[in-house]
């Protein structure tokens, strides 16, 4: 048999093996943060000893194995100076965001109640700003009806992400035909989630609710009612944060409820305050695996606890 014959022949036995799809390529690692906190505190701390001081080498290692990394950016990152009335006002400087997509960040959630600390014009710009540095803003949008709309990555297996803002905003008029962040009411994002698993039966809904009360590790009833009724309505998995701890982690009806992981970057010092908690998610075609990273924050820097012997 000639050379030419016998290279055909291999080249169509392989032929099965190059067309099936690589279930192997189809895995997803997507990993969630807690609050991303960039003026007071850390404001000082990355004028003191730069940016790069608020990753670990053992936190760059856990956002870089990740396919996405998502998290709660809790400060407007803008030009705009226009601070709301109200007690606790950050604002966070857009080139700083640079450093967040080159350790890893893919997509900062904007729906918290720190959003609009710069007023609407605040919030736009930071969502122009997060998405000039290479990352996607979820939660917030030109209407309240685009900000409520879920945000999907593809890859295999489509993933769902449905940021929510629980509470009231402080001085701050919702209008739903102007800029907004996602806050459409408990029916309006249950009966999302329940058309979203009816449409989408083979793919995974997370939602991220910013709930609850600050200071505080064990989740209200309110939050409970509403995290098993999302569930119930087909949430694979809810991710909170808000309370600026790390809240219970609940399995009900075999699915993940992080009622709050709470803080990432941020200069509160009190003990309940920095422990905290990354969550991953490894996503197979037939499976889902959560994760969960245990965290200790000092000087502001996330670092990775490890059990003690």
């Amino acid at each position: 048999m000639t050379r030419p014959r016998q290279a055909l022949i291999r080249l169509l036995l392989a032929l099965p093996a190059l067309l099936t799809p690589n279930i192997t390529a189809a895995r997803l690692v997507i990993t969630f943060t807690g609050d991303i906190l960039l003026d007071r505190g850390v404001r000082r701390r990355i004028e003191a000893a730069g940016i790069d001081a608020l990753f670990t080498p053992e936190i760059d290692s856990v956002l870089q194995a990740s396919d996405f990394v998502i998290g709660n950016l809790e400060c407007p990152a803008t030009t705009v100076h226009a601070p709301a009335h109200k007690k606790f006002v950050f604002r966070a400087e857009p080139q700083w965001l640079d450093a967040l997509r080159r350790h890893g960040f893919t997509h900062l959630n904007l729906a918290n109640n720190h959003s609009v600390d710069q007023g609407r014009r605040g919030l736009e710009d930071t969502h122009r700003q997060v998405a000039a540095h290479g990352m996607t803003p979820i939660g917030a949008a030109p209407t309240a009806a685009q900000a409520a709309t879920p945000d999907t990555i593809t890859a295999g297996k489509r993933v769902f992400l449905l940021p929510t803002l629980r509470m009231p905003l402080e001085h701050f008029v919702p209008l739903p035909q102007r800029w907004s962040v996602s806050q459409e009411p408990d029916s309006g994002i249950i009966r999302r989630v329940a058309d979203l698993r009816r449409h989408n039966p083979a793919d995974v809904i997370i939602v991220m609710p910013h709930w609850g009360w600050e200071h505080h590790i064990q989740p209200t009833g309110l939050q409970r009612r509403l995290a098993y009724a999302l569930i119930d309505a087909g949430a694979d998995c809810i991710i909170g944060h808000h309370t600026h701890t790390m809240q219970t982690v609940e399995i009900y009806r075999g699915r993940h409820i992080y009622y709050s992981i709470g803080n990432f970057i941020f200069d509160q010092q009190r003990p309940i305050n920095t422990r905290a908690c990354m969550v991953t998610l490894n996503i197979e075609p037939d499976t889902l695996r959560v994760t969960t990273i245990p965290l200790q924050i000092r000087r502001c820097t996330p670092h990775i606890q490890t059990a003690k012997p």
